[in-house]
This record gives C-alpha cells, sequence and structure tokens, in this order.
C-alpha cells in the first residue's frame, strides 16, 4: 500500500512558481490552515489561487498576498480582508494582484465542470453586469446565457475533520464547503487532516471525498470551528 501521510514540507515539495491551487475553506472554516502556512514559508511565488475568499490579513490566503505569492486571485469576494478592499486608480491594490471575482455559485459549478470533464457552464447570472465582459454569450430559446470555462488546479489544498490512511475523508459541519468539489478538479489533492484513522475505521456509508482522490496526506490540522 501506498504511504500517503507525509510532512508539510513533503506534501507541498511539487508545488513549483507558477502553479494553479485551489485552496478549501470559507471565511476561516475548512480552510487549510497549516498547509497554507507551510507554503506561505517555502515562498512559491507567481501562483494563481484559486479560492472562495481573500481570507483575512495575515492568514490563510491572506498570508499569501502578503507575502506577495499569488500573481491571480479567482474567488467570489475578498470584502472580510480589508487589505484587498476596493482601492482607486491613485492607489492600487497593494499586492498588485490580479482579482477575478465570479458569482459563487458560478465558481462552485465551474470547479465542479472541471473535475467531471465539461465542457463549461452555461449560466444567466451575470447578464447585463461586468461579469460578462469578454465572455461569449448564447442564445437559448430567446434567453441570453454565459458560457463560463471550467475551472482546473495542479493542486488542491484541503481540510478534513477525519481522514484515514488511504485517504476517505469526512468533513464535520460547515467545514464541507469548497472542500469535496476542489478535490475532484485538481490533478494532485494533499488533505490536511484534524484527526488521521485507521483504514476501515470509516464507515464507507460516511466518505465524502473518496481516497482515490487523495495524493497526500498531512495531520497536525488545529480543530476547526464548524
Amino acid at each position: 500500500m501506498i504511504d500517503k501521510i507525509k510532512t508539510a514540507k513533503e506534501a507541498l515539495s511539487g508545488i513549483k512558481d507558477g502553479n494553479v491551487i485551489m485552496i478549501g475553506g470559507f471565511g476561516e472554516v475548512g480552510v487549510p490552515e497549516m498547509l497554507v502556512d507551510t507554503l506561505a514559508e517555502m515562498g512559491t511565488k507567481n501562483l494563481t489561487v484559486i479560492d472562495c475568499d481573500a481570507g483575512r490579513p495575515g492568514r490563510g490566503v491572506g498570508k499569501l498576498l502578503r507575502n506577495g505569492q499569488i500573481k491571480k486571485l479567482i474567488a467570489t469576494h475578498v470584502g472580510i480582508n480589508p487589505e484587498c478592499a476596493y482601492r482607486t486608480p491613485e492607489t492600487p491594490n497593494i499586492y498588485n494582484v490580479e482579482y477575478v471575482l465570479m458569482p459563487q455559485g458560478t465558481f462552485s459549478e465551474c470547479i465542479r465542470a472541471g473535475g467531471y470533464g465539461l465542457g463549461g457552464v452555461i449560466t444567466p447570472v451575470g447578464i447585463g453586469t461586468v461579469v460578462e465582459e469578454g465572455k461569449q454569450k448564447i442564445n437559448i430559446k430567446g434567453k441570453e446565457y454565459l458560457v463560463e470555462e471550467p475551472l482546473r488546479a495542479d493542486f488542491a489544498l484541503i481540510r478534513g475533520s477525519v481522514v484515514d490512511k488511504i485517504g476517505n475523508v469526512i468533513y464535520k459541519g460547515s467545514t464541507r464547503n469548497f472542500n469535496p468539489i476542489m478535490a475532484t478538479a485538481a490533478d494532485h489533492v494533499i488533505v490536511g487532516a484534524e484527526k488521521i484513522v485507521e483504514t476501515g475505521d470509516i464507515n464507507p456509508d460516511y466518505v465524502m471525498t473518496p481516497g482515490i482522490l487523495v495524493e497526500s496526506i498531512v495531520g497536525g490540522e488545529k480543530k476547526c470551528r464548524m
């Protein structure tokens, strides 16, 4: 059996400058903070990060922003991090990051499309707003829709509440959020585990992310509020 349990640095060692990284979580809930902290220590640059939000100042994705490691952030909102607040042309964003903001439903569906091999998402959300700028539109039975491209990543950093030694994952409460769909849409999935148990200790009926999707397991995530 392949040993998937690694240290954080071992698990993240394959991430290179310029990679695309998905990071699970919603606000402070379900974020693999230990993995993100280690990535911040490693100093990997020019990353494209796909995350629900921008974290908080110096925490989660906010730490990567403050370190200047992110080139492009694809997210649904950045308002909980005042360091990413709207700035005038005279006071541009301090981290020189390209922000791509998406409606949250579209965001999750585009990740799902990336994970399931779909060609894109057809949605009316964003028609007539800045969201439609530069995007293909189609008309179906007299109604306009945007064609949103799938989202995929080189690596997904997710957080699991209970993980067995072959990578089957349970998420407790709202820590689930974007973690399961991100696990389907990356070439390499790393799970930060709050608790690691023996293979077979998780009832198959309760598995939320199957171990076949997970390449690396890192123990030691602190207990997360749900």
